[in-house]
């Protein structure tokens, strides 16, 4: 497990961009921490560490954005309330694409998911430094 304290928004970009590099084809990498920690701040990090240039916006009310042609899809399951409604918009799926799945809010999805996960846990409010952990 290894921990980084990010003091600012590019310090948080860079770490994400450098684990980026870490990835390959099939991961799925669940995005933990509070409402506003900066889960999708470090999806925005990772999307161009994968050399992506989209433009990065929160799936909140798509559920599922794809970037990069199908490389990587990243979910927002805030909203998720069953794993049958999860079941029924197609979110497992996307698992099975081959492409890299970043997921926020897994814990609402958490019997769909594929045993072999990486896990990022973000922590801080406000303004404050970020405790990134993996």
């Amino acid at each position: 497990m290894a921990v980084f304290l990010s003091h600012s928004t590019e310090e948080t970009l860079a770490w994400a961009k450098a684990f980026a590099k870490t990835l390959r084809a099939g991961d799925v990498v669940l995005l933990e921490g509070g409402m506003g920690a900066g889960k999708t701040m470090l999806a925005k990090g990772i999307i161009a560490g994968m050399g992506i240039p989209d433009e990065v916006t929160s799936p909140t009310y798509t559920y599922v954005n794809e970037y990069g042609g199908g490389r990587i899809f990243h979910f927002d399951c805030y909203r998720i309330t069953s794993e049958a409604q999860a079941l029924g918009l197609g979110l497992a799926d996307y698992f099975e694409e081959g492409g890299i799945c970043l997921v926020e809010w897994s814990e609402n999805i958490r019997g769909l998911l594929p045993e072999d996960c990486k896990t990022i846990r973000i922590s801080g409010e406000g303004e404050g430094p970020r405790e990134i952990v993996c």
